[in-house]
């Protein structure tokens, strides 16, 4: 009865089971006895829905995806990477920011600072010593388009979970692990949807890099 009673009182949830046991003892659903667990099922559902395509590694992208996401975007483009290499090798990165750019599109980039201890360590644990070259190489392949008002880049010294790629309401997110290339690691195409959790999640964490970066200096 006390547990009961601490349920009403004091809006405890029980846990799953108790939850379940209760509820078929009464009769009734689960929600119907905490309508909380409606809510937080609908966000589940619209979190899922907003999951589009996943691939096993960045590499298995094909280029035309990238390419389609550019081109749609009409208003805003963001990219959180510590070198980002391959947009500029094989994607034609900064004539993308060009061309946007040119068109009013705000763009924000953010690559790591080669200077920085995250950046090495990163290369010393992927056994990749060029990645602190690699982040200002791209960084003085994108420096011309700093001539244009809506584009700012920034570097970062975070330890880098995910590459994000933002174009308007969709994101290409690059999850990384230990010791494994990012072109050998998973990505998530994830849309916008009303009530989902995963883009909004993936903004606030590129607004959390971007808050603690500084202009880039070549």
């Amino acid at each position: 009865m006390k547990t009961v009673e601490r349920w009403i009182t004091q809006g405890r949830r029980p846990h799953p089971d108790m939850r379940l046991a209760t509820a078929r003892e009464l009769g009734c659903d689960e929600a119907y006895l905490w309508p909380e667990l409606l809510a937080s099922r609908r966000a589940i559902a619209a979190s899922v829905s907003e999951v589009v395509q996943f691939w096993p590694t960045r590499s298995e992208v094909p280029h035309d995806v990238w390419r389609s996401l550019m081109r749609k975007a009409d208003r805003r483009m963001e990219v959180l990477v510590y070198a980002g290499g391959f947009l500029v090798e094989s994607l034609d990165f900064v004539d993308v920011v060009r061309r946007k750019a040119a068109d009013g599109v705000d763009i924000r980039v953010l690559l790591g600072a080669s200077d920085s201890p995250e950046v090495n360590e990163r290369a010393s644990e992927e056994g990749l010593p060029s990645l602190p070259q690699r982040c200002r190489s791209t960084l003085e392949y994108l420096w011309e388009t700093t001539a244009f008002p809506s584009v700012s880049i920034r570097t970062h010294s975070t330890p880098l979970y995910n590459s994000i790629y933002r174009f308007d309401d969709s994101m290409l997110v690059n999850t990384h692990s230990y010791g494994a290339y990012a072109a050998r690691s998973p990505v998530i195409h994830v849309e916008r949807v009303p009530g989902g959790h995963l883009f909004g999640y993936y903004v606030q964490s590129f607004e959390a890099v971007w808050a603690t970066a500084r202009p880039a200096l070549l």
